[in-house]
C-alpha cells in the first residue's frame, strides 16, 4: 500500500498486541497499542486515529462497550471487532454496536494487510462524504446535531454550560426530535467522555427484563439465568448511562433507582454484594412527568431527582429553517446506501417540506427521504415525490410500512438463500458489505438455525 494510516491495536495481551502492532509497522502504518478500553478512549481523545483493530473480550472495559463509546464520539472513526470465540451471534452483536469488520484469531498478516487496504478506502469515502458535507451545511452542525436555528443555537450553547457537570438531565421532547443525539452530544463534551456511553430503551423491556437489564443478574437467579451477567448501571461504569423513555419505568423500579443515584450503590437481581454505581445520568421522555406525578403515575422524588437540569428539545416544526439541510443530509445518507444517482432535492419539492408540520419531526423527515429516494426515477425529488404528504397520514403510514417490510423480506430471502455468506448476499443484492450490515442491523435480522 501507499498510503500511511493511523492505527491503534486494543488488546488487554501484551504478546497479541505487540505482534499486531509490529505486522501494521512492517506495512508502512503508523501505528500505537492501548491495553485496554479506557486507555482506548483516552488516547482517542488524545490523537486522530483512522483504523481502530480491537478485542472483544477485556476486562476494565468490554470491546462491545468501548465500541459504543467510539462510534458515539467517533463516528468517522473505522473499527474492526477482533475475537478467538467467534460466533454469528457474536458477529451480529458487533455489528449492531456499529462495527465495521469482523476478524476471527488466527489470522493471517496477509488477511490483516488486505482488510486494511478494503477499510482505508471506506475511510477515504468517509472523509469525502464528511467535507460534502461540512460544505453542504455551512457549520451548521453540532457533533451529529445538524441545525443552525435560532432556538438550536441556544440549546447548543445550554449543552456547553451543563456538559461539565455530573448532575443529572431530563431531556424532555417530542418523539423523533433527537433526544438521544443531544444525550450522545452532552456526553461527548462531559469531563466523562473518555467512559462508555450506555443507552437503554425502558419501554422496550417487561418490567422483569428491564430490572435485568439495568442491575444485571446473577447466576441461578431466575430461570434461564445460566450465567452471571453485568447490567447497564454496571457497564456505564466512568461514563454516562440514558435512560430513554424513562415515563414507562414501573414505580417499584424508580424506588431502586432513586436509592442508586442517592446512595451510588446497587445489587445485581440475585445478589448481595453492594457495586459502586459511577456514571452520569441523562434520561429522556415524550410524556408530560409532572401530570403523571399528579396521577401518581410517576414518583415524585424520582422525577425531582432526576430533572436536576431539565432540557426542551424542540420539535421540527419549531425549526423549519432547519428542514433544507436536514432534507439533503438524509439525501446524501440513502443515495448512498440504495446507490441511486439522486443528485438534489428541487425547490417545489423543498417548499413542500418546509410547509409541512412533521408530526413525527426528524425522524419522519429521515423516513420520508428514504422512500422517496428509493421510488425516485429521475435525477432530481420533485414535489410529486413527496405527494404522499398531501394525504392523510393512516395511508402515509401504511405505505411506508409496506415499503420497508418488502425490502426486509427481500434481503432476509437473499440471506437465507446465501447461507448468511455477507459476502455472497451482498453480490447478489448488489450492495457493498457496509450498507448490507447496515441494513441487518436496521431490520434486526438474525439468522435461524
Amino acid at each position: 500500500m501507499s498510503e500511511t494510516i493511523r492505527i491503534l491495536v486494543v488488546d488487554d495481551e501484551l504478546i497479541v498486541r505487540e505482534s499486531l502492532v509490529g505486522w501494521m509497522k512492517r506495512g508502512g502504518h503508523e501505528v500505537d497499542g492501548a491495553s485496554g478500553g479506557r486507555k482506548a478512549l483516552e488516547m482517542l481523545n488524545g490523537a486522530e486515529y483512522d483504523l481502530v483493530f480491537m478485542d472483544i473480550r477485556m476486562p476494565d472495559l468490554s470491546g462491545l462497550e468501548a465500541l459504543q463509546s467510539i462510534k458515539a464520539l467517533y463516528p468517522n472513526t473505522l473499527v474492526v471487532m477482533i475475537t478467538a470465540y467467534a460466533s454469528v451471534e457474536t458477529a451480529i452483536e458487533a455489528m449492531k454496536c456499529g462495527a465495521d469488520d469482523f476478524l476471527m484469531k488466527p489470522f493471517q498478516a496477509e488477511q490483516l494487510e488486505l482488510m486494511i487496504e478494503k477499510l482505508l478506502n471506506q475511510k477515504k469515502l468517509l472523509d469525502e462524504n464528511v467535507s460534502l458535507r461540512n460544505q453542504l451545511h455551512g457549520g451548521a452542525r453540532y457533533h451529529d446535531i445538524i441545525g443552525a436555528s435560532e432556538c438550536m443555537k441556544r440549546l447548543f450553547s445550554f449543552i456547553d454550560q451543563v456538559a461539565g457537570v455530573d448532575s443529572p438531565i431530563l431531556l424532555q421532547g417530542e418523539t423523533g426530535s433527537g433526544k438521544e443525539l443531544v444525550a450522545k452530544a452532552i456526553h461527548a463534551r462531559s469531563n466523562r467522555r473518555y467512559g462508555p456511553f450506555i443507552a437503554i430503551n425502558c419501554g422496550a423491556f417487561s418490567d422483569t427484563l428491564l430490572e435485568s437489564e439495568l442491575f444485571g443478574h446473577e447466576a441461578g437467579s431466575f430461570t434461564g439465568a445460566s450465567r452471571t451477567r453485568k447490567g447497564r448501571l454496571e457497564m456505564a461504569r466512568g461514563g454516562t448511562l440514558f435512560l430513554d423513555e424513562v415515563g414507562e419505568i414501573p414505580l417499584k423500579m424508580q424506588v431502586d433507582l432513586l436509592r442508586v443515584l442517592q446512595e451510588k450503590i446497587f445489587n445485581r437481581v440475585g445478589g448481595n454484594r453492594d457495586i459502586t454505581a459511577d456514571f452520569r445520568l441523562i434520561a429522556a421522555t415524550h410524556q408530560d412527568l409532572a401530570t403523571k406525578v399528579s396521577r401518581e403515575q410517576f414518583r415524585k422524588d424520582f422525577y425531582f431527582r432526576l430533572k436536576v437540569i431539565e432540557i426542551e428539545v424542540p420539535p421540527l416544526r419549531k425549526r423549519k429553517e432547519d428542514i433544507p439541510a436536514l432534507a439533503e443530509h438524509f439525501l446524501e445518507k440513502f443515495r448512498s446506501e440504495t446507490n441511486k444517482k439522486t443528485r438534489g432535492i428541487k425547490e417545489d419539492a423543498m417548499v413542500l417540506l418546509q410547509a409541512y408540520e412533521w408530526p413525527g419531526n426528524v425522524r419522519e423527515l429521515e423516513n420520508t427521504i428514504e422512500r422517496a429516494v428509493v421510488l425516485s426515477k429521475g435525477a432530481y425529488l420533485h414535489r410529486e415525490d413527496f405527494a404522499f404528504l398531501l394525504r392523510g397520514a393512516p395511508q402515509e403510514k401504511d405505505t411506508a410500512v409496506t415499503m420497508r417490510d418488502v425490502e426486509k423480506n427481500h434481503i432476509e430471502h437473499i440471506l437465507k438463500l446465501c447461507r448468511w455468506n455477507i459476502s455472497k448476499a451482498a453480490g447478489v443484492l448488489e450492495m457493498n458489505r457496509v450498507t448490507l450490515h447496515h441494513k441487518i442491523k436496521k431490520f434486526a435480522l438474525k439468522p435461524q438455525d
